[in-house]
């Protein structure tokens, strides 16, 4: 038997936590941890007390046809990341690592290009999670510096016209 290294083991779980997920497009499952112990989890889901996607049976983005990336304040859920730093506290967080896995709900495939959206790369910034390690594959993955985030401000481009 072969141990499984410890980033995988942690991206493992984190695609446990996903399977609690309600998106009828996309779940993701997230987990903080910090010098080696698990800080907290979230998933995919509506605030407590709404009702999913799935008891509805159907997304309203999926449904505009409105194309990943955009219009998020048509979603129900609170996303994966938002969940789990919600459900820390920021002590525990500062100098963190996030662990991210997404699976198309339809198919589930791997997320292609899997990345915190604009929102939750400013809470994860804010939180003070060092870096985000987020599952491509079975065993393969990225990992991105939060810093990298700070220095180089999309929000800042220009593109909007501002």
């Amino acid at each position: 038997m072969q141990r499984t290294d410890k980033t995988n083991y942690y991206l493992d779980i984190a695609e446990t936590v996903l399977e609690r997920g309600t998106c009828l497009r996309r779940n993701f499952g997230a987990i903080i941890v910090n010098h080696d112990e698990i800080v907290s989890s979230g998933y995919t889901g509506a605030p407590r007390g709404r009702k999913n996607c799935i008891d509805l049976g159907y997304c309203v983005r999926e449904t505009l046809g409105v194309p990943r990336g955009e219009r998020y304040e048509l979603c129900r859920s609170v996303h994966a990341e938002m969940n789990a730093i919600i459900s820390a506290s920021r002590g525990d967080m500062i100098g963190a690592t996030l662990y991210l896995v997404g699976r198309e709900a339809k198919t589930g495939a791997y997320v292609a290009n899997p990345a915190p959206c604009s929102m939750c790369k400013r809470l994860i910034i804010n939180a003070g999670i060092r870096r985000v390690v987020a599952r491509t594959g079975k065993a393969a993955f990225t990992v991105t510096d939060v810093n990298s985030w700070v220095e180089n401000d999309d929000s800042l481009s220009g593109r909007f016209g501002y």
